[in-house]
């Protein structure tokens, strides 16, 4: 069976402080499993504090991640906007190896009106590029496009897929809340089983032995996704999706998204490690 590990999208309410540091010791204390660091407001974190944080971190058994700025588009039309993006996804990258984390999560793009096919060609020649950077700076994490829940942002499962296959350096982030937003469907056992096997039939099998995942109730319309929801407030079918994870032998980090955070891991990890294995 391939590890799973269960933890929050920042720093656990229940945190003596909001800290990553001390983000980090309640995860080890809740006895959840790793943590995504956040910066989805900008990276303002110093070289010095990210090695401290990666010291804690292995003391702690903690796994890290960490998610890029919001203000990312690198399907913008103005190119000022397009280097703006890469360089705070490039300081993404550099401060969460710095601190130990895998992976480093971003939202990739808006459409802007543009057709799907010329958006991808101007976003994967934007990621190259960037890729390219980090390469001569021997700065080692994957980056993490992910699944987004609005029709009009670039990230549908074969979009992420084609993606992560094409360039070295990337691998999905899995955002099943967000594809059930923004197909309407996409929840039951067998919708979540037929997408593993997708990201296993384009990627390879290694893509779910270290998969990231993201996992939340959902709050959603014709537009797609509105706001996330505690999971019993939502209609997601978390225990089947669960099913689906543990029946393929998935591995790698799960992150709660809810907004009670540490409960809704919790439960996660709860549910999933009460589940009848796969015969």
């Amino acid at each position: 069976m391939a590890a799973i590990l269960f933890g929050t999208a920042g720093v656990p309410h229940s945190s003596e402080t909001r800290t990553t540091i001390d983000g980090i010791k309640r995860i080890a204390g809740l006895g959840l499993g790793c943590m995504e660091i956040e910066f989805v407001r900008g990276v303002t974190m110093g070289e010095a504090g990210a090695r401290l944080v990666a010291e804690v971190a292995t003391e702690e058994g903690v796994k890290l991640s960490a998610h890029a700025p919001y203000y990312i588009n690198l399907n913008a039309h103005e190119p000022e906007k397009i280097t703006a993006s890469q360089e705070r996804l490039y300081q993404t990258a550099r401060i969460a190896a710095l601190c130990g984390a895998q992976s480093a999560v971003f939202h990739t793009a808006f459409y802007l009106g543009d057709e799907p096919g010329k958006a991808y060609d101007i976003i994967k020649n934007s990621l190259e590029e960037l890729i390219r950077r980090l390469e001569r700076e021997k700065i080692r994490i994957k980056l993490r496009p992910e699944v987004m829940g609005k029709p009009s942002q670039f990230g549908t499962v074969e979009e992420i897929v084609r993606l992560c296959n094409e360039l070295d350096g990337l691998a999905p982030c899995m955002d099943f809340a967000h594809w059930h937003a923004r197909s309407g469907g996409d929840n039951s056992y067998e919708e979540f089983i037929s997408t593993l096997k997708q990201l296993e039939e384009g990627l390879g099998r290694a893509a779910l032995e270290d998969i990231h995942i993201h996992v939340s109730g959902i709050h959603y319309g014709p537009k797609g996704e509105r706001k996330h929801l505690n999971l019993e407030e939502s209609d997601l079918q978390y225990v089947e999706l669960l099913q689906a994870i543990r029946d393929y032998n998935v591995g790698g980090l799960i992150i709660c998204e809810s907004p009670n955070l540490e409960e809704d891991a919790l439960l996660l990890q709860k549910t999933y490690n009460d589940l009848p294995k796969a015969a």
